[in-house]
């Protein structure tokens, strides 16, 4: 099974709320590894690589009710993976 990278930018009210924390305990959980981020305009950025179904199931936790704060639309893209990340770390 191949690996894929996920890029999503989640909008709303995300940042100072546990978001990234509860993000990379979710993709840990997966066995992914990427990061998670605050942008300076309030979103955070959430890459992550491993198997598209785990991919999947991370995409659903960050669209699901169970996020921290308020999630109001998710913006994601899916590529090959690049193979350059290692663990999931909040940035």
């Amino acid at each position: 099974m191949s690996a894929e990278r996920l890029s999503a930018f989640v909008h709303g009210h995300v940042q100072g709320v546990g978001f990234r924390w509860s993000t990379r305990s979710r993709a840990l959980e997966l066995g992914l590894v990427g990061y998670a981020a605050n942008l300076a305009d309030g979103r955070v950025h959430v890459v992550a690589e491993g198997p598209r179904e785990d991919l999947d199931a991370l995409l659903g936790f960050l669209h699901g009710p169970d996020t921290p704060g308020r999630v109001d639309t998710v913006v994601e893209r899916f590529e090959q993976a690049r193979g350059d990340l290692r663990g999931f770390v909040e940035r």
